[in-house]
């Protein structure tokens, strides 16, 4: 399995980055985790075909990870002409959170007649659920960011590999049973030195890291303060583009 970052920053655009989107090649179950507002335009410049992608995963209900998903459903509906159904899997909310999105932005959409089913999966907390013909084994897990429905920390298992990725969230202890014994962790971290609500910060994530017992860890969602001390930071720090191999 190879996980291909499309999309690294925040939900500002700092750096000049895509909002958060990470594409796990695996044929024709491959997945998206997370689908930010920009994630139609850094899938085309990086060559991802939608019509290969079986699911999305979604941590939380925030623009810059699912602001995507009505471009995403749009485009397979009228230009990538997808057949195969599409599983969208997320927090407590998801579905209707979507539907209101899509009326939001394109009105009407959300009841449009499509020639591709949606299946929707709402994840429950520290209860494993399996993610039909993706063959993947999914487990949320609490953190700390007010998102409007639960924000999720997802431990991934597939392919004999775990993906662990802490979404948006404050240290909370939770991403130490998100994170244990992982191949790829793949953590936020939002600020350098400042201490902010709802995000992590590289010194409180440095004193934590051994907690974590993961295989490699791999940091992502930087603002422009943590962008200007990346060189740094003794860790693997995530750039749009970047390809890794689990």
């Amino acid at each position: 399995m190879r996980l291909k970052f499309l999309g690294t920053g925040d939900a500002f655009g700092s750096g000049g980055r895509f909002n958060t989107c990470f594409l796990a090649e695996r044929g024709e179950q491959s997945f998206l985790i997370d689908c930010g507002a920009s994630a139609m335009i850094s899938m085309r410049r990086f060559g991802a075909d939608p019509n290969r992608i079986g699911g999305i995963l979604l941590s939380h209900l925030h623009g810059d990870h699912f602001g995507g998903l009505p471009f995403f459903i749009l485009d397979a509906q009228f230009v990538s002409k997808r057949t195969r159904p599409l599983l969208i899997a997320g927090p407590e909310g998801t579905s209707a959170r979507l539907e209101a999105l899509m009326e939001v932005m394109f009105p009407g959409s959300a009841k449009w007649e499509r020639k591709f089913a949606i299946e929707h999966i709402e994840l429950k907390l520290e209860k494993a659920a399996t993610l039909g013909a993706l063959g993947v084994l999914a487990t949320a897990f609490p953190v700390i960011h007010p998102s409007g429905s639960p924000s999720l920390a997802l431990r991934l298992d597939c392919d004999g590999k775990v993906i662990s990725y802490s979404g948006d969230t404050e240290w909370t202890d939770s991403l130490v049973d998100a994170a244990r014994g992982a191949d790829l962790c793949i953590l936020e971290c939002y600020w350098y030195q400042r201490k902010g609500s709802f995000h992590l910060d590289w010194h409180t994530l440095r004193e934590k890291l051994p907690l974590l017992e993961a295989r490699r860890v791999i940091l992502t969602h930087l603002s422009q303060e943590m962008l200007k001390q990346v060189s740094a930071i003794p860790l693997e720090v995530a750039a749009d583009g970047l390809e890794v191999e689990i």
